[in-house]
């Protein structure tokens, strides 16, 4: 049976007053921007609170609730979840499951991140926070794959091939996207100021990489993924960034989460990967099962240049 959305739930927000809420099961935290980097104490004062507001992207004056009642995960996204770190003990205590897509690049010496902190400081995080939940739910991301005159898909590999000796036994997964310009206006505009040039890889350059990759992977036995690719690589599986398949094995244990995820008691670490469960909001080739976000776009500080959620 298709997934046919939320349950909704009365609640008291501060003002007093009693509005309607959706329910997810599964929070992303979030798309729209860095959470874990930039609102942490947001996320933990909601989280006390029991509820989110939300704000419709596409129409300001749309205020959506989101309770937390019912929640059994969160997927956090982010380059720095540093600021977060000191509050995964408050979130355990509330028993809600939890893993990350840590995205990290190596731009440094590009200017394509601005924001973010120096690559060794990011480094670090990544492996303290694989320290404290586990390799299995810390997804590494090397997302997007961008090409300039100078960052040639060779050099792309180098930089991969590096962070990848410093990640070993941090991370079970390295899920990629090739970088998408032309789809965007203010992603070609502000890429098409920078001092190198920038432009997306063409369809042989993607199978080539996929290749190489794969390649060099053979050293690192990570499970590679590909991020809402269209295009099919050899060696390279899609990705599901919100997915039930991991949501299982690590936190089979959930009765609650496991009956939504359709989960057989009897192969508690198996998901069904449901059909039905698909996050129809999505690009089509996303592979992501349903969650509710809740960021707000134009809040990030980073400043990428080609990230798509920047205003």
């Amino acid at each position: 049976m298709a997934f046919r959305g939320w349950e909704k739930l009365p609640i008291r927000i501060e003002s007093g007053e009693t509005v309607e809420a959706i329910a997810p099961v599964i929070v992303s935290a979030s798309r729209a921007t860095d959470i874990p980097a930039f609102h942490a104490e947001w996320f933990m004062a909601r989280l006390r609170a029991g509820y989110a507001p939300w704000r419709n992207p596409f129409n300001a004056w749309q205020t959506q609730y989101v309770s937390f009642r019912k929640t059994r995960a969160v997927v956090f996204w982010s380059k720095n979840p540093a600021p977060l770190l000191p509050h995964l003990p408050a979130i355990d205590a509330l028993g809600i499951n939890y893993y990350f897509q840590f995205t990290l690049n190596d731009y440094d010496a590009d200017a394509l991140e601005p924001g973010v902190p120096p690559l060794v400081a990011r480094v670090e995080t990544f492996r303290r926070l694989a320290d404290r939940i586990g390799p299995e739910r810390v997804v590494w991301r090397f997302d997007p794959l961008v090409l300039t005159e100078r960052l040639t898909a060779e050099a792309l590999l180098r930089r991969i091939e590096r962070l990848a000796e410093a990640l070993r036994g941090c991370t079970r997964k390295l899920v990629i996207s090739f970088a998408d310009i032309e789809r965007y206006r203010a992603v070609q505009r502000r890429l098409s100021r920078h001092s190198a040039g920038a432009r997306e890889f063409t369809p042989e350059e993607m199978a080539s990489f996929a290749v190489r990759l794969v390649e060099r992977n053979e050293r690192w036995g990570f499970e590679l993924a590909s991020c809402a690719e269209e295009m099919a690589l050899d060696g390279i599986a899609p990705n599901r960034c919100i997915d039930d398949r991991l949501l299982a094995r690590c936190f089979g244990d959930d009765a609650e989460l496991m009956d939504f995820l359709g989960v057989d008691p009897l192969f508690p670490g198996e998901a069904s990967s449901r059909a039905a469960l698909k996050d129809r909001g999505q690009r089509r080739a996303c592979g992501c099962i349903v969650s509710k976000d809740i960021g707000e776009y134009g809040t990030c500080g980073h400043g990428c240049l080609y990230c798509y959620a920047q205003r």
